[in-house]
Formats: structure tokens, sequence, C-alpha cells
């Protein structure tokens, strides 16, 4: 089958692009912006991309045409789709009925935590010899690439691979944003899990949701769909989680991270012991930080024994996990000065993060830097709590250009607080005054006109 999507250049989309060709389809795509990494990671495996929506492409002539939900009405592509009206689905629909179905689906969802989680989860699996396929909104360093169909290797054969060739086993981040312009519900009812992670909930998207409680009525109808002989694994301390489970559950549910269920004792910054209740089931030896990676390891160690791994086997798979790409990631240590990247776009993101480097750093200065890139922070909705989730960092730098109201927002942090609208003199600033031992943090969910590699060379220069 011939596919041609389009939004290809997304982490998701690109995902279900590889996964597809490593199906055996022929795959084509193209995206409005078509650039490395995710271009040269395409073209690698022999998928062709064209580059903006040209109505034209219709001449590729494909079977059907995959759409991704950056796409809306007024398209040319998609208009000319319509107007002849060629098959078209979108990317979470034709996942489920072409991947996902007969499989134990382990989905992942939550505000936050969802990308670490899955590849947690999907990593402890691999560990176990049980090769799961996955598609994560990010790169695991364990595996160096975001998805794949799952035990069979690439390049595969022209003839599909037979159903015995596939594990049974498929991680997936379950995101609640919505499917497509023509589908509005979230992207995870798609998925029909047999395990699912309920990490926590918040509210967020507010370019698609005017409230929690929409948010949590889109969860609701995930949980209704969960099977009775399946597991949802949820967050003992959300209060909103909480609120969804009394609308109606099916399925047995184990609580993470209260002391009735599964939580965990630090030990050090490096040593954690896992009890269920009272009782001890082993301890973790890791360099990640903060709190809310050791709950994420709670989630992904449940959510693997449902699978039939046990607990030692799955902290002994994490003791070698390498963590994500962009999250924590650190980029460069120069003259004693350390930049990480993180993809915190969130308050509550932004402040555990702050939270575990400040554990790791001691009293040592923190400098981050943030983007207010994302549609609900360029919307100003946590103008009133912005400022209080920084509140752990030495100093703060905001790139305000995109996100005015962002400078009224510092005012709270009062001195410590620099706001800009030009990248390069924030880069030079930050760079003239950081000394060996501090660390930058950046944080965004975007490229940020590639600040990381930028502060590196001009401390380097220094």
């Amino acid at each position: 089958m011939h596919i041609h999507i389009l939004g290809i250049c997304g982490t998701f989309m690109g995902g279900i692009a590889a996964i597809a060709r490593e199906s055996g389809h022929k795959v084509t795509g193209c995206d409005q912006d078509v650039y490395p990494p995710m271009s040269t990671q395409l073209e690698s495996q022999g998928i062709e991309l064209i580059a903006g929506y040209s109505p034209e492409q219709i001449q590729l002539q494909p079977d059907i045409y995959v759409i991704g939900n950056v796409i809306t009405r007024g398209n040319p592509l998609m208009e000319e789709i319509l107007n002849r009206n060629l098959p078209y689905i979108s990317g979470p629909q034709w996942l489920s009925e072409n991947i996902l179905r007969n499989r134990w689906v382990l989905a992942v969802a939550g505000t936050h935590g969802k990308t670490t989680t899955s590849s947690m989860l999907a990593w402890i699996l691999d560990y176990a010899g049980l090769s799961p396929g996955f598609l994560i909104g990010g790169i695991p360093e364990n595996f160096g690439i975001s998805a794949r169909i799952g035990n069979i290797p690439f390049p595969v054969q022209d003839s599909s691979p037979e159903p015995a060739d596939i594990s049974p086993f498929f991680v997936i981040e379950a995101d609640e944003y919505d499917t497509a312009f023509f589908d509005k519900r979230s992207k995870f009812v798609h998925y029909h899990p047999r395990t699912a992670i309920l990490n926590n909930l918040e509210f967020d998207h507010a370019d698609i949701f005017p409230d929690l409680v929409a948010i949590e009525r889109q969860f609701h109808h995930f949980v209704r769909i969960i099977p009775n002989n399946g597991l949802i694994v949820a967050n003992g301390n959300d209060v909103n989680l909480k609120s969804v489970l009394k609308q109606g559950c099916w399925t047995p549910i184990e609580t993470f991270g209260t002391e009735t269920g599964w939580h965990s004792k630090s030990q050090t910054n490096d040593d954690t012991d896992i009890f269920l209740d009272e009782t001890y089931q082993g301890r973790l030896h890791w360099d990640l930080l903060g709190e809310h990676n050791r709950m994420n390891a709670l989630a992904a160690l449940i959510a693997a024994r449902h699978a039939g791994i046990p607990i030692k086997t799955g902290i002994a798979a994490l003791t070698q996990f390498k963590n994500v790409k962009r999250r924590m990631e650190k980029r460069g240590t120069v003259n004693g000065i350390t930049v990480y990247d993180d993809f915190a776009h969130h308050p509550t993101a932004i402040q555990t993060t702050l939270n575990g480097l400040r554990t790791h750093a001691g009293k040592q200065r923190i400098f981050a830097i943030l983007e207010p890139r994302s549609n609900t922070m360029k919307m100003g909705i946590w103008k009133d709590s912005l400022a209080d989730s920084l509140l752990e960092a030495d100093q703060v730098y905001c790139f305000t250009r995109d996100s005015q109201w962002a400078k009224a927002a510092m005012d709270p942090l009062g001195e410590k607080a620099h706001c800009y609208d030009d990248l390069n003199q924030l880069v030079q600033n930050i760079s003239a005054i950081t000394k060996p031992g501090d660390h930058i943090l950046v944080m965004s969910n975007g490229g940020f006109g590639g600040i990381h590699e930028k502060i590196l060379l001009t401390l380097r220069d220094d």
C-alpha cells in the first residue's frame, strides 16, 4: 500500500511514517518545514519528502492520505483531497487499524512525563527480551529512534511480515491533544490499551480545551475503553485523576506515589528504594534527577509488571536507562559551566525540573532560560503562576519576542528576572556573567534558535 502523510515532519507523524515503512508500505509525505533532523531521518528510511502542500501531490496517487493534526481547512492539498473525495484517515486511526490491532498496547497518558515514562516502559520490556514496538514523542537514548514496529529488522522485504514476526507488545505515548481537524476527540481514544498509565492531569492545551472539565471528559472517554482484564496505573496523589475515575471505571487500578500502594523512598540523589505498601521491592540506582522521575519510574515498573516482568527485573533495567533527548539532557560543559536542555513548557514541569536540578546542584547557581512557546503559553494562560514556578533559579532569562505578556509575568521575580526580545543579546549577556560551577537550564518545547550551541560556542570563545 502507498500512503502519503500530510504533516510528516512532526514527531508523531514521523513515527507513523517510520513504522509504516518498516511494515512494508510505500511511504511519501509532505510538510511546510522539511529540515533536519526529521527530514534526514525519514530520507534515510527511503521516505520521499515534499516541501509544502501543493495540490499537484495528488498525482502521486497514493492508496490513502494520512492526515496530521497540524493540517487545517484551507490547506491547498487537503482541499484538493476533499474536492476529489479521495480516501483519507487520521494518523491515530491509521495506527489503530494497521499496527495496534490484536496487540497488547501499553499507553502512557498524563499532562507531564508521558515521553519519559513511555521510554522507561519500552526499555524495561526490551531489557526483558520482549522486543516491544513503540511510538514515543521523543528519542529515548537507549534506542536512538522514536518509533519502531517491534521485533522486525529494518529494512523489511517487499512482502508484509507475518504476524508471528511481530512482538505482541506496543508502548505508545497517549496524547490528549485532538486527533485531526475532522476528529476532535483526543488521540488516545484510538489506541484501546490493555495497560494504561495515568501519570497526572492538569489544565493545558488552552487552544483546544476551554477548561479542565473538558480535559477530564476526554480522560474519562479513555478510561471507558480499557478492558476489565486490563490495568490502570494511576497517580494516587492526583485529585483530578481521582475525579476522572469517579465518573466510572471498569478496570482494576494500582496506584503509585502513596503510602498504601506503590511508592519510593529516596536514600540519596542516586538511590531510591521501591515499596509495595510496606514490602521492600528493591533499590534503584541511577542518575536521573527529581521526584518526578521517581514517580515516572514507579508507573513504568507497575505497567511492566502487568506485562509479566518482575519488579526486580524492571529495576535492573532502569539502572541502565539513559533518559530521553531534551529531558534534562546535558548538552555540554565549558569552563565548568554546564548547559542543559529540557522540554518543560508548563509551570508544573518547570518547577519540578528546577527542583530536580537544585537537588543536584546544591548551592551552585542555576540560570534558567525560558521560551514561552507552546500555544497555551503564548495565550498567557500561565501569567499568574509562571514566576512562582521559577523561584528555585538564581537568575531567570525569559525570551519574550513572541510573548510580550511574559514581561509583566516576570515582575514578581524582581531583579533576578531578565527579559529579552533579541536572542543573540540574551546569549551574549548570560555567557558574560556565568562562571565555573554554574548551571544553565534551557526550557522550551521548540528548537529555540539553536540557543544551546550558541551558548556553548560563546563560552568557548570567551
